[in-house]
């Protein structure tokens, strides 16, 4: 009797490291299933995160880095003075990096288009400053643009104003945004506003 006693504790205790090694089992599994979960949502949440980072600095360039028109004056039958500034929070922008065009109507229902960058007049920095190639935020500046070309296209302030047509402008800054403005010329004298 004795020994059939300790066959029956060797076949109990060996069922109970079956249980144990099962248990064991499932439990390395959940570890490693929970380890491909986490990882998945980790991965997940990076990617997030860099697409709104993206988002928030191409928000950021394209509001900031934009031009703000504060005044338009006629400066001859063929020009404009125009007072700007860059929008707060803007980076430094070169002339070459800020563009403008102006489309009108040529009075007969034809399309008219003059576009050149800032380049190609001088900037001058209104405190005093004088001429400048960078333009920075916080300061006010003014330039001339050049309404008419080469071509029969023609959206200065006598054609406007002798027509009674309204032109559109448009200044750029190169990866920044975009500011749009109607001119109407009222008076195409010399200092006149141009609404």
């Amino acid at each position: 009797m004795k020994n059939n006693m300790n066959n029956t504790n060797n076949e109990k205790q060996d069922t109970m490291a079956a249980i144990g090694i099962g248990a064991m089992i499932v439990f390395i599994a959940l570890i490693l299933v929970a380890a491909v979960a986490a990882a998945v949502i980790i991965q997940t949440a990076e990617k997030l995160q860099q697409n709104a980072q993206s988002t928030g600095d191409d928000t950021t360039d394209e509001m900031s880095g934009k031009i703000q028109v504060l005044n338009v004056f006629v400066n001859d039958a063929d020009s404009y003075v125009v007072y700007f500034r860059l929008a707060a929070g803007s980076d430094d922008v070169s002339n070459t990096d800020m563009l403008w065009q102006i489309s009108c109507d040529d009075g007969a229902g034809n399309y008219e288009y003059i576009a050149d960058d800032f380049a190609s007049a001088t900037i001058e920095a209104l405190d005093g400053t004088g001429a400048v190639t960078t333009v920075e935020a916080g300061t006010a500046y003014r330039t001339t643009m050049d309404a008419t070309d080469a071509d029969p296209d023609d959206c200065g302030p006598d054609h406007l104003f002798s027509n009674n047509l309204r032109a559109t402008l448009y200044l750029h800054v190169v990866g920044g945004g975009t500011t749009y403005d109607v001119l109407k010329v009222n008076d195409d004298s010399i200092g006149a506003t141009v609404v």
